[in-house]
């Protein structure tokens, strides 16, 4: 299997799946989105695979949306909008309902769908050198996606603080708030989620992935439902005007003007 915008590899009993855009900080745009998404498919039908890491080549985890889609917002209808944001919803829910365990190792700014890939993972480690955000509220924008993931993880309270302050938070705070697992020195991140990786790899594969359907029986009532919900609000949201002036903005590296 060929991929363009990321590494796949299989050294059993792991999957690790790596974003490979460095230089345009791992951002994500459809292709990213796609290739994602077949690597993760890949990984749950391997039957040498137990347990899938989640982490990423440069500086940065995952910068959020490319420019270059970024700027495709303001043009695109409501209905392609809706289709992109399925997309990406598509790929959240992937993730987090995957019958393998997945581990993301975060070693720097995590922002964004960014972090929206971080969340939906089931155990996330950090380094010191990570940040985590949802930022999409200072250009007009809506993380209403990740939001139906994170109020599962850290309850509608924290959710609600995140998102309506749209800052990047230190890794320590993000473990406080049960964002992460763990933050681990620069050095270690690797060796620890291989460590970790081992540990539940040796457990039962057919006790990991019922473990793992139970919390979607359990907790996952009306997900699908919800997910539909929030894209349809995340293109109704990139319709906005000032989602349009946000963005505008953020492109031309000024201060948004914001209608009163």
């Amino acid at each position: 299997m060929k991929f363009q915008t990321i590494l796949y590899e299989v050294p059993a009993p792991l999957a690790i799946i790596t974003l490979n855009r460095p230089d345009k900080r791992n951002a994500l745009n459809p292709q990213l989105i796609a290739e994602l998404s077949d690597a993760f498919a890949a990984a749950e039908k391997d039957s040498s695979c137990r347990v899938v890491l989640l982490k990423a080549e440069g500086k940065a985890f995952c910068a959020g949306m490319d420019l270059e889609a970024l700027q495709k917002i303001a043009t695109m209808s409501y209905e392609e909008n809706l289709a992109d944001s399925r997309k990406l919803a598509a790929l959240f829910k992937q993730i987090y309902t995957l019958q393998k365990p997945v581990i993301s190792l975060v070693a720097g700014p995590a922002v964004a769908g960014g972090c929206g890939l971080a969340t939906v993972c089931d155990i996330t480690l950090a380094t010191p050198e990570a940040k985590f955000g949802y930022t999409e509220v200072r250009i007009g924008f809506l993380a209403a996606i990740v939001n139906v993931f994170l109020v599962r993880m850290i309850g509608e309270k924290r959710a609600r603080e995140l998102l309506l302050a749209g800052k990047l938070i230190e890794p320590q705070e993000a473990l406080r708030i049960g964002l992460i697992n763990e933050v681990i020195p620069t050095d270690q991140l690797l060796p620890r989620a291989r460590q970790l990786a081992a540990e539940l790899a040796n457990n039962s594969p057919q006790g990991l992935a019922s473990t793992k359907q139970s919390f979607l029986e359990l907790y996952g009532a009306e997900l699908d439902a919800q997910i539909e919900k929030a894209c349809v609000l995340n293109a109704k949201a990139r319709q906005s005007d000032d989602c349009r002036e946000g963005v505008k903005a953020f492109l031309e590296k000024r201060p948004p003007k914001w209608q009163k």
